[in-house]
């Protein structure tokens, strides 16, 4: 049971314009293709792409070449085996070849004055168009091969969150041509406030940072990616039961609960192996810029580089994340809060949004300060705590959350097997101050506050988000409160908003200083939907 109040202005905040204007699918005829190739303002993808077609598979080709000539020598014999591999290379890496021959010469690309537009195809000629008005990003990527011939696929996107339709992507073109298209697209004028901060460089690669990495969610999840990968393989090649077989002789004489630590410790060794090598991929020459025009650029990567920019006058707020590893050790990462930023594809999942990879507390919030031009960091001020109630809502789940498992496992283990009331155990000794641990935690994070220009919420504990939201971008208020919460005098008060994650939210706040939270921070937009109550006396 539930009672809910919205609040909402079509005016408020700002509208980032991202929508896309799609010419749509239609047949090509040798007019229409020669029309373009004939207007010089019409542009080819770079033609090295067809090398690096044929490189990369023949790079595929060859890793398959030895476990698929193992499998036909059987059959056979090794002479004819190689022979067909051979064959079936030679075949595949023609066909790449001749496809992305096709692609080439059938690809065309013209950035006008008001639309950039993009026509491929072979029998059937896709002709898509985006406004310029409306591109909101230019990003730049390029694998270690295209780095190597100095090539870089582009992406040029509306900021639009419908698929590949608000996308185009050049790929390759040289990266001077990727530079050029780059400033070319995102040139819309002074945005920022000169004077009010410092341009150029805001941050670079501290090499001690990666000793964050290791202590992420990131490095138990590829350790048991890892040993997951080797059963797998060990399968394909029917040798798994030989790999079980070995561990087991390796460890014959040694106690269960020893095994499963030093299994469990080789898992954590190979995570934190591939933690720190992700890390290096990811954030090797790591820098922020702000460029003349109000202009924020991330350039990182090791093998495959990345160039991502973000223009001022979308950004609407920072959050800075804190990951339960990461802040134990005092350290935080900063993401952007902007509006029209795609999260479609790879180059788009939340690295995207990343301006600063985790590093200590202080540098995350000097460089939140930078990104937003304020002389004081949002993300470090003090916030108003939470009423003792939200601490006792998060108590009592902890026990519920830790009670129920604890009593199926009982009531099975009284029925079943013994066996399972020790799990129980288990589960009750070690679950309990986990919980409350955890819940008190996450009491002690929840707050909130005005600094400025920005509205500040922070929540989580496994993930702890500080969010500062510009004011001006907030479009509406959600207020929440159930049942319990009124009988708790609490309430949950989200701010929406078009960019970033789409909402933040104050988690069981006061009820009165909540509402008067919201209140203060859009003047206006929650008015009518309050009511005053008269002063007394």
């Amino acid at each position: 049971m539930s009672a809910e109040a919205t609040a909402s202005s079509a005016g408020a905040g700002d509208d980032d314009g991202s929508g896309a204007a799609l010419d749509g699918t239609a047949a090509a005829t040798a007019a229409d293709t020669g029309a373009a190739t004939a207007d010089p303002d019409w542009r080819r993808l770079d033609r090295r792409t067809i090398l690096v077609s044929a490189l990369l598979t023949g790079g595929v080709a060859a890793g398959a070449a030895v476990p698929v000539t193992l499998g036909l020598a059987g059959r056979y014999g090794p002479v004819t085996a190689v022979a067909l591999v051979v064959a079936g290379a030679l075949g595949l890496i023609g066909c790449a070849t001749a496809g992305d021959l096709v692609r080439w010469r059938r690809t065309r690309y013209h950035v006008g004055t008001e639309r950039v537009e993009l026509h491929t195809g072979l029998f059937m000629v896709k002709k898509r168009s985006l406004a310029r008005e409306r591109v909101r990003s230019v990003d730049l990527t390029a694998h270690l091969l295209q780095r190597v011939l100095g090539l870089v696929t582009v992406r040029i996107g509306t900021g639009e969150h419908s698929g590949s339709d608000s996308t185009l992507e050049l790929d390759p073109v040289s990266r001077a041509e990727g530079e050029r298209l780059r400033r070319e697209l995102l040139e819309r004028g002074a945005a920022g406030a000169p004077g009010t901060h410092r341009e150029g460089r805001l941050a670079v690669l501290d090499p001690r940072w990666i000793r964050y990495a290791p202590v992420s969610f990131v490095a138990p999840a590829l350790g048991g990616a890892a040993a997951g990968a080797v059963m797998q393989v060990s399968d394909w090649f029917g040798a798994q039961g030989k790999v079980i077989d070995w561990a087991g002789d390796r460890f014959r004489d040694t106690a269960l609960p020893a095994v499963i630590g030093i299994l469990a410790l080789a898992v954590l060794a190979a995570g934190v192996v591939g933690a720190l090598g992700l890390w290096i991929e990811m954030w090797w020459n790591y820098r922020l810029e702000r460029e003349p025009g109000g202009t924020l650029r991330l350039r990182r990567g090791l093998l495959t580089s990345r160039s991502v920019s973000i223009e001022e006058r979308r950004l609407r707020g920072v959050d800075l994340v804190e990951p339960l590893g990461v802040r134990l050790f005092g350290a935080a990462r900063v993401d952007a809060i902007t509006t029209g930023l795609a999260k479609d594809g790879e180059e788009h999942h939340r690295a995207h949004d990343t301006l600063l990879p985790a590093a200590p507390r202080s540098v995350a919030d000097a460089v939140a300060a930078d990104v937003l031009r304020e002389a004081v960091p949002p993300t470090g001020a003090a916030l108003t705590g939470h009423p003792p109630a939200a601490r006792g809502r998060r108590l009592r789940r902890a026990l519920v959350a830790v009670a129920v498992p604890v009593l199926v496992l009982a009531v099975l283990g009284a029925l079943l097997t013994p066996v399972l009331l020790w799990v129980a155990l288990g589960c009750a000794v070690v679950g309990l101050p986990l919980g409350l641990f955890l819940a008190r935690d996450a009491y002690w994070a929840l707050g909130h506050m005005l600094s400025g220009d920005y509205l500040v919420v922070r929540s989580g504990t496994l993930r702890r988000s500080t969010a500062a939201l510009e004011r001006a971008g907030v479009i509406g208020w959600t207020v929440r409160q159930t049942y319990f919460q009124r009988r708790s005098g609490v309430l949950r008060i989200t701010a929406t908003t078009a960019a970033g994650a789409g909402a933040y939210t104050a988690y069981d706040a006061d009820a009165s200083e909540g509402l008067d939270f919201a209140s203060r921070a859009v003047p206006g937009l929650l008015e009518p939907f309050l009511e005053r109550t008269p002063p007394t006396g």
